[in-house]
């Protein structure tokens, strides 16, 4: 993403001290972009689609038609140099694609959320322990939320199974240019600014925290074309408040553990690298005692080729599979069947001076002789063909 450093005329004569909110200023960066899409759907119709968005809103909304997706804000201060040093980050994202993304705890879904919003403070404890405090991306998964940050434009299965916004404490600590780690100490597995747990007799934050880790490899120079290659294992497990009780007056909720592991390697082809993710999630017995075979599971594994010819030609290549147990499925509307394989191909080239432009092809086929897609839920096949053109400044 690009940035922009914040200029202010100055406003002191040479021989006063400058101003110290000048000061803070001075160092502070604005960036941000601006997503659109376009979308055609053969064959499928609009009433149900695979999840393709990052918010868990039905895909349906933006099928066939021109789309707004999101409007992101952010404004920035790096950690400075010094041993006690301090910065922060707030990105304001407006949209269709904010909606219920992470809304503030126990408030209506609206079209304004927080991607990342946090305090940076810096401990003089070794090469130095970085502390994130606030709401902040979940460490685990390939994808992130911002679709120009993804090799494509739609989300894979494993992005869908993951936890979004964490809100709480992180830690990050490089031991050296190979190995660097996360631990953190947030208030749910599920995504919600000021959320809390849901425990079986009723609210409360003590004793029912989520705990967060992640560590990640990175290959150093003495291996040669694999040197930058990276490989990040992750866990989380904690209460996930918003899995739904399935019953009139039942009170939801339930303790959910999620793996991650993947990375990206570099080959001896320069201009080509191979992407792997695996999720795998535990999900317990949801919270009311009534509803029968409320535990389950979750995974999905997804294979990337990632090919840049030319300086300005990008061809990005994605093999999706998802399997889920029953209950799960349930949860999840048809968005996500019991097992399903997916393939994405985009084709993204930079005409445009800071625009990101690029066409996608995505077939999503549901095993099981299920047919969760398309009108009427008669469909086991769904195709869709995009436009996503972003402009980052």
């Amino acid at each position: 993403m690009g940035a922009g450093l914040v200029s202010l005329p100055s406003l002191a004569s040479a021989d006063e001290k400058p101003s110290s909110v000048l000061t803070a200023l001075s160092a502070t960066t604005i960036s941000g972009y601006v997503d659109t899409s376009m979308e055609f759907n053969p064959g499928t119709g609009n009433q149900n689609l695979p999840l393709y968005t990052p918010n868990g809103a039905p895909s349906g909304l933006k099928a066939n038609g021109f789309n707004l997706d999101s409007v992101a804000l952010t404004i920035s201060k790096p950690v400075g140099e010094g041993e006690w040093s301090a910065g922060y980050n707030a990105t304001l994202l407006f949209g269709p694609d904010a909606v219920g993304f992470n809304n503030s705890f126990g408030t209506p879904a609206t079209d304004f959320s927080l991607v990342d919003a946090y305090v940076i403070l810096r401990a003089p404890v070794g090469n130095g322990l970085d502390f994130k405090i606030g709401t902040f991306a979940s460490p685990l998964g390939y994808e992130v939320y911002q679709a120009g940050n993804n090799p494509n434009f739609t989300r894979s299965y494993g992005y869908e199974l993951e936890p979004t916004q964490l809100t709480g404490i992180q830690m990050a600590y490089q031991f050296c240019s190979i190995v660097s780690a996360n631990v953190g100490v947030v208030n749910t597995w599920s995504a919600g600014i000021n959320n809390r747990p849901n425990p079986p007799e009723g609210p409360k934050p003590a004793g029912y925290e989520t705990y967060v880790g992640s560590i990640t490899l990175t290959a150093p120079d003495s291996l040669g074309f694999l040197s930058g290659s990276t490989l990040t294992g992750a866990i989380i497990n904690g209460d996930n408040a918003l899995i739904p009780s399935n019953t009139v007056g039942a009170q939801g909720g339930a303790t959910e553990t999620s793996f991650y592991a993947g990375g990206t390697i570099k080959s001896p082809l320069k201009w080509l690298s191979v992407g792997l993710a695996f999720d795998y999630e535990c999900i317990g017995p949801n919270r009311a005692a009534f509803v029968p075979n409320s535990s389950g599971y979750q995974y999905a594994g997804a294979f990337y080729l990632l090919l840049q010819p030319t300086e300005k030609l990008g061809i990005n290549l994605r093999a999706d599979y998802l399997n889920q147990s029953p209950y799960l499925t349930a949860l999840s509307g048809g968005g996500l069947p019991a097992e399903a394989v997916a393939l994405t191909a985009s084709i993204q080239y930079d005409l445009w001076k800071n625009v990101l432009t690029r066409a996608e092809f995505r077939w999503d086929h549901a095993l099981n002789d299920s047919s969760p897609w398309g009108p009427g839920f008669s469909l086991d096949n769904a195709y869709m063909l995009a436009l996503n053109i972003i402009y980052k400044f």
